[in-house]
């Protein structure tokens, strides 16, 4: 396909009519509005009607529906030639009912041509550093992870049976300086302890801006029921990932423990992401998307 004619660039007619639903549109989901807005009609799903004149005001028209009450998704039916699925599972299950309750309510009339669903590395579970491809077996270690699972299940089986071309982002650690939270600059400030060398696990990264483009040009070139590693090519273990992030921001670096120590220190939350080390390779994405990163390493990034 001509570069005239990518999701990031000007769209011959035949697209003009061609309308995203963004379904879970936060920052990431804002993101990917702006880089097509002008190119696609732009809809989203909210929950919340305080967030109405928000999304009216950055070109998108707001579709009022709660993803936990099915019967409020029939609106959906139809409205959309493409989707883009970034809205989390539910926290108190195994499964994930709220893309059961999507797909339900999208296969209804004129499906979508093409569903990106926003996945995440967790999938893999532990291992143990290897270099990890899209073939790998799926291990789930954690429950958010085994939900995920259960999701990219529903929409590749969508999929399968309808035609419909679903491409799922396996997305690790995504980070931004304009991102709520999206540095490590909190963390190094209150001074919370990093595993030691020896004990330390393999960490990946993407920048928001990289995964948004990601998600717009798997809208257009994924392959049919396809997964994509979306991340850099930034190759760390997390405690190096802070330390580079310290001497960037001139912050002291963060102290080193044993991992017996950090099983005491930190949370569950945080425990839970220094027990799995993998590192992703994304080759599927550069060649089959064809996304030139515009951060390749977190330096570059955070930089």
């Amino acid at each position: 396909m001509p570069s005239n004619q990518t999701p990031l660039g000007a769209l011959p007619a035949r697209f003009r009519r061609e309308r995203l639903l963004i379904v879970g549109c936060g920052d990431v989901g804002l993101r990917v509005a702006s880089l097509l807005r002008g190119k696609v009609g732009l809809l989203a799903l909210t929950s919340h009607a305080e967030r109405v004149a928000e999304l009216r005001s950055k070109g998108i028209t707001p579709l009022l529906g709660n993803l936990d009450t099915p019967a409020s998704l029939r609106r959906l039916a139809g409205v959309a030639t493409r989707v883009v699925h970034l809205a989390p599972p539910p926290s108190e299950t195994w499964t994930d009912p709220r893309t059961q309750a999507l797909v339900r309510a999208l296969r209804l009339r004129s499906q979508p041509r093409s569903v990106v669903y926003g996945s995440t590395s967790g999938v893999y579970g532990d291992c143990g550093g290897a270099w990890v491809a899209e073939t790998r077996t799926l291990s789930a270690g954690t429950p958010r992870a085994q939900r995920r699972t259960y999701a990219e299940a529903t929409i590749r089986f969508w999929g399968q049976a309808s035609g419909v071309r679903t491409s799922i982002l396996r997305i690790p650690g995504i980070y931004a300086p304009d991102r709520e939270g999206g540095t490590p600059r909190a963390r190094l400030l209150k001074g919370t302890p990093v595993l030691q060398h020896v004990d330390d696990v393999y960490t990946n990264h993407i920048h928001a801006d990289d995964l948004a483009r990601a998600c717009c040009l798997a809208l257009w070139r994924g392959a049919p029921q396809r997964a994509y590693n979306v991340n850099d090519d930034s190759d760390l273990l997390m405690g190096d990932y802070f330390d580079l992030a310290a001497d960037l921001y001139g912050l002291q670096r963060p102290p080193r423990i044993a991992r017996d120590a950090a099983s005491t220190q930190l949370p569950l939350a945080l425990l839970s992401f220094m027990n799995e080390s993998r590192r992703m390779v994304n080759d599927r994405m550069k060649h089959e998307l064809r996304l030139t990163l515009h951060y390749p390493t977190v330096r570059s990034g955070l930089a």
